[in-house]
């Protein structure tokens, strides 16, 4: 049988798989020659990249599970210290990469700076950061039954509010959704995302509301892990927990249809579904089979997660910023001239690798070093 740090090697591969998969589909050389299972759903529907943003918050419900112990040997006031300075700082990240460079070039190639005013509020940080914030706050002072109650709540209340506050004719629609109109009440149009041909975004206040069952599902599952993850009765429980999940999804997508952007209720249950049984088998393969020559690769995402997203976010916003020449961005440039020689989508998914490879060869250098950033 194996012990704590095995777990915590699981949770990391997990976590890696997660973040590899999140660069590769986010800096494709060419969006529109990206093959299809890279791209989200258009609106309904299902594709494996609308599993990579709610396992990330699977993963940190999971982590959040392996540090109540350390929790509750401190102070209250510590503890809530650690949980609102954790959730600012991520939220002002998110916020921060949004608005990087700071700066925006004019027509006629002139630097000026990029205003406040049209700068996204909301996002995918900024979701983990919200998420992570109210799912601390509810398994510090309830119980993990009670937390996980209360998330089932959220979900049925969601679908609730959607269809209350959403246009009567068509409540879950892109232009009729509550989630729009709260949004644009809220902080207006120019603080939201314009990537769905209109003012909508996919990580809007309201649809924050259903996610946070998805780090609450990430953290009884790691509660559980702990408990019995040491035997094959648990891993089978693992599994068909996860399978019950997949088929609830399915039977509520009937009514209320798995949609990644609008984050519904039915979204929630399919993806944890998902979420936990690929950590039965992480842990199977790694625990239970004691076969982990694979998993450095994916370690190195996982140890350094946050780091290496915002890398990624980072450097692919400079490489669209700095020109390569007229009208031409260095990342569009070094597509052209590399990578679109392969093929118009082996060469997009080429670049997304290459991308990829570059930000895990930063987190091999950082893990060398023990260096792992924190907040």
């Amino acid at each position: 049988m194996t012990n704590i740090p095995k777990r915590f090697l699981a949770l990391d591969v997990f976590r890696g798989m997660t973040i590899c998969l999140m660069i590769v589909v986010n800096t494709p050389g060419n969006g529109a020659t990206s093959f299809s299972p890279l791209n989200h759903a258009h609106w309904n529907g299902f594709t494996p990249t609308d599993l990579v943003f709610p396992s990330f918050l699977f993963a940190v419900g999971n982590a959040m599970s392996f540090v109540m112990s350390k929790w509750n040997t401190l102070k209250q006031s510590e503890v809530l210290w650690k949980i609102f300075k954790r959730t600012a700082i991520i939220f002002l990240l998110g916020y921060l990469m949004y608005w990087f460079p700071f700066v925006k070039m004019t027509a006629d190639n002139q630097i000026m700076a990029a205003p406040f005013s049209n700068t996204r509020v909301f996002g995918v940080l900024q979701r983990i950061a919200l998420c992570y914030g109210i799912a601390a706050l509810m398994v510090y002072y309830l119980k993990p039954k009670m937390a996980l109650i209360i998330s089932i709540v959220f979900l049925f209340l969601y679908w609730l509010l959607l269809y209350m506050f959403g246009d009567p004719a068509a409540p879950l629609s892109l232009e009729g959704n509550a989630v729009l109109r709260l949004d644009r009440w809220l902080i207006g149009e120019k603080h939201m995302y314009h990537g769905d041909g209109i003012a909508f975004d996919p990580e809007g206040l309201l649809s924050t509301l259903p996610a946070i069952a998805n780090v609450i599902g990430g953290f009884v599952a790691g509660k559980f892990i702990q408990q019995k993850g040491n035997s094959y009765e648990g891993l089978s429980v693992l599994l068909l927990s996860g399978a019950v999940l997949l088929f609830l999804g399915y039977a509520w997508d009937l009514s209320f249809p798995i949609n990644k952007k609008l984050w519904t209720s039915s979204f929630v249950l399919y993806t944890v579904g998902l979420d936990c049984i690929i950590l039965a088998v992480i842990i199977y393969i790694t625990q239970f089979k004691n076969k982990t020559n694979w998993t450095y690769f994916f370690e190195v995402f996982g140890r350094n997660p946050l780091f290496i997203y915002l890398l990624s976010e980072l450097v692919a916003i400079l490489l669209y910023f700095f020109k390569a020449g007229p009208d031409i961005s260095l990342f569009k440039w070094i597509y052209i001239n590399i990578f679109s020689h392969l093929g118009a989508y082996t060469g997009s998914l080429a670049f997304a690798i290459s991308f990829m490879l570059f930000c895990w060869l930063v987190g091999y250098l950082l893990d060398k070093r023990k260096i792992y950033v924190r907040v």
